[in-house]
């Protein structure tokens, strides 16, 4: 599965496989029919290891609340079966996304984070963006000598804050977490071989290195986390926020929560289109809007199309509430067919 392709995880892969529990003499406890869940889930997604809070997710799915109870618990056979499915089920449930690159943002956000994919299915308030880490960015780096001397030589200068020309072995590591989610390098706490990776090649201890000794042990310490990568991939799920418009519909269908937005604009003063955009470019991150700075163009679009000649004409209360209206409207008309990605 390479970085730049578009994979599709939407759930199909688990709903259409055999989910019958495995045969086993072994009694079941919830920590064995786990276990056996997560690999049977990670066998139908290209060996990717779902993050815990993909599997927590499910557990509330199936109203398993005290996990540690249920890891002990012993099951029947017909419990365990019944459980296994719903549990996987559930899994198939949350990763209900579309993973791709992101089509609507610039080549520059695209190389800035190449590893980056989000859900195409933009209906959710707060679709699932993730990262799914195989090991192909950094074959990439590696592969031309140019590009891994000149990430070798700024993650060096980064690391050496006293500018002595020297660092210690174990900076390596830190190279790593600097490097991060975006170059292909998987959380410590995702990815636990990382540390194994970097005992093999001793990259710890206080001994210290030059520029060029630094890039001599770094290179194979990326190309076996390469490798690892290749053979199981890490799906890294982000924090990031995904404007589509969708709360902006819900915003527009709440007569209570419009009104209320209406009060806080005129709080400022008379209603025109002036005092609209004011208030959104301060406080439209709260009801679905991009932020104004990063997103200045589609303002301009909408604005634009609802005309200048409101700007400074104080409206009344009904013309005013519609003026509102159709600017959320034609909000959430563009970022229904462009969402924009808030990283």
């Amino acid at each position: 599965m390479a970085d730049g392709g578009l994979t599709i995880f939407n759930g199909q892969q688990i709903r259409v496989a055999d989910l019958s529990l495995p045969e086993s003499d072994v009694t079941f406890t919830g920590a064995r029919l786990l276990d056996v869940a997560d690999s049977k889930v990670s066998s139908l997604l290209s060996g990717l290891s779902l993050p815990d809070s993909v599997k927590s997710s499910a557990l509330k799915r199936v109203n398993v609340g005290d996990v540690d109870g249920f890891r002990c618990a012993e099951l029947d056979r017909q419990e365990a079966s019944s459980k296994f499915k719903d549990y996987v089920i559930a899994i198939a449930d949350e990763l209900e996304f579309i993973f791709g690159y992101w089509e609507n943002a610039g080549k520059e956000n695209k190389l800035e984070f190449p590893n980056l994919r989000v859900p195409l299915n933009y209906k959710s308030d707060d679709p699932i963006a993730a990262s799914v880490l195989d090991g192909n960015t950094l074959r990439l780096f590696l592969a031309d000598e140019d590009d891994f001397a000149m990430l070798a030589e700024n993650l060096f200068t980064d690391l050496d804050i006293e500018d002595t020309g020297k660092i210690s072995k174990n900076n390596i590591k830190n190279a790593l977490l600097h490097m991060g989610v975006d170059m292909g390098i998987p959380p410590f706490s995702e990815f636990p071989q990382l540390d194994d990776i970097l005992k093999k090649h001793g990259a710890e201890g206080e001994e210290v290195l030059g520029q060029a000794q630094f890039a001599e042990l770094l290179q194979p310490v990326l190309q076996e986390l390469a490798e690892a990568l290749a053979e199981k991939h890490v799906l890294v799920i982000h924090d990031i926020k995904c404007c589509n418009g969708s709360k902006l519909r819900k915003l527009l269908g709440d007569k209570q929560q419009l009104n209320n937005v209406l009060e806080k604009i005129t709080l400022d003063g008379p209603g025109n289109t002036k005092l609209v955009r004011d208030f959104l470019k301060k406080n439209g991150k709260d009801l679905g809007l991009p932020t104004a700075e990063a997103n200045q163009s589609i303002y301009d679009e909408v604005f634009l199309a609802v005309g200048h000649e409101k700007n400074d004409k104080k409206l009344e209360n009904d013309e005013f509430e519609t003026l509102v209206k159709e600017i959320l409207e034609k909000f959430a008309d563009e970022l229904e067919v462009n969402p924009v990605l808030d990283i």
